[in-house]
């Protein structure tokens, strides 16, 4: 795995402090899953009476874990749950042997705290291909249970970070009619990103008091318009898992038509999300790119996401190149849509093309300014309805190519 010697520029300041969630508690230890002395496991211990709602990826070769979570997400239980989570190695593709590692982790995890097999939930991210050595994880189970703290989020947030260069958090608060809700969630994701139902390993916490089959319907319905709108690479990886938790240690009672706590918790989903492509390998630009006046919301999504995509795209934009031109390519093979003659095409506010040439009084200057900036907006409008998508990703660099290069070493 390379090693990352640089926090990305693009990284907030710092961590987010994170609001305790009554009901939930936190350990991280170094068990040496693929490296000495780099913490890379962690726990969460959500309290009786917890419902845990959950979206994954849909890779053909999804993990083993996965695969688990997949099992055990919609079952009704008033039993607490946990969460245990590895990095350093992904236990993807490793046959039999990936599911007796998942089954001797969840079952150990399971013994220690009192708890049914069915409500310990596991994700695994790293390396694909190599065996988990599971035992190295076992080991560490007591000390993980006898170290859960209700403060110890940002240890958790370390812990399941692979070639991150920051650790990831968010957080909300939002007055409902009965109360105060609480919201915090952690992620990791750099690269083999491109979700298909969910994203990276990303796990998110509440307060609040609400069904399964309420949370599952907003984690399901807000991730759309989060975690399945961002891309760093294009590659959808084998491992993706959102997990949340609801404690309902508030007693503040929310259901999916609740618009305060929706809004809130796409709040942090948004987030957390925007801090991946932030952290996408070698990123130096976090670009977000707008695309209107689509026959319909999903072809403007397959214009913004082909933009997004493009390496061609995504080299201009790490060479601060306003090379308009590649966006038109882009457009042209989509799939979708398009009108030559009816696209506009605009860096921020700057209009660079109209009509299916270069907008009159347009000058490269202008562009290449709008190139210069860490945050670049691309908007698009095709000029042929009201459909409309929003899609962030980052630029491609040298630095990705280093990191990719020598992944396994």
């Amino acid at each position: 795995m390379a090693k990352i010697t640089a926090r990305s520029p693009l990284a907030p300041e710092r961590f987010p402090e994170l609001p305790v969630i009554k009901g939930v508690r936190f350990s991280s230890v170094a068990a040496g899953v693929r490296y000495a002395g780099r913490t890379d496991v962690m726990l969460a211990h959500l309290a009786p009476g917890s419902v845990v709602a959950g979206v994954f990826t849909r890779s053909a070769t999804r993990s083993a874990p996965v695969l688990d979570c997949q099992e055990k997400i919609g079952a009704e239980s008033p039993d607490g749950a946990a969460i245990i989570v590895n990095s350093g190695n992904s236990n993807a593709f490793t046959g039999r042997n990936g599911v007796e590692a998942t089954r001797a982790v969840t079952s150990a995890v399971a013994a220690a705290m009192s708890l049914p097999e069915g409500r310990v939930f596991s994700s695994s991210t790293g390396v694909i291909g190599e065996p988990l050595p599971h035992a190295r994880i076992t080991a560490k189970i007591d000390e993980l249970v006898a170290a859960l703290d209700e403060d110890g989020i940002a240890g958790a947030a370390h812990a399941i970070m692979t070639t991150d260069t920051f650790p990831k958090g968010a957080t909300a608060t939002v007055e409902m009619a009965g109360g105060q809700v609480r919201i915090a969630g952690i992620a990791k994701g750099s690269g083999m990103i491109a979700p298909d139902m969910a994203t990276m390993l990303v796990y998110i916490f509440t307060d609040a008091a609400i069904s399964r089959a309420d949370l599952q319907t907003l984690v399901s319905r807000i991730n759309d318009r989060t975690f399945n709108c961002i891309t760093v690479d294009s590659d959808t990886s084998t491992s993706d898992t959102l997990l949340m938790g609801a404690t309902g240690a508030s007693d503040v009672a929310v259901t999916a038509e609740d618009g305060a706590f929706e809004s809130a918790l796409e709040e942090v989903m948004l987030d957390l999300a925007q801090q991946v492509v932030k952290d996408g390998e070698g990123a130096t630009k976090f670009v977000t790119v707008a695309v209107t006046g689509a026959e319909s919301d999903a072809d403007a999504r397959t214009h913004a996401l082909s933009i997004a995509n493009s390496p061609l795209v995504k080299t201009a934009l790490a060479g601060e190149d306003p090379n308009w031109g590649r966006i038109v390519m882009a457009i042209g093979k989509s799939g979708a849509r398009a009108d030559r003659d009816l696209l506009s095409i605009r860096f921020g506010e700057v209009l660079v093309a109209e009509n299916g040439w270069v907008a009159p009084g347009y000058h490269e200057e202008q562009g290449a300014a709008q190139m210069k900036q860490p945050e670049i907006a691309i908007n698009v409008d095709l000029g042929l309805g009201s459909g409309a998508a929003t899609v962030w990703t980052c630029d491609l660099t040298h630095g990705y190519i280093s990191i990719n290069a020598d992944y396994r070493s």
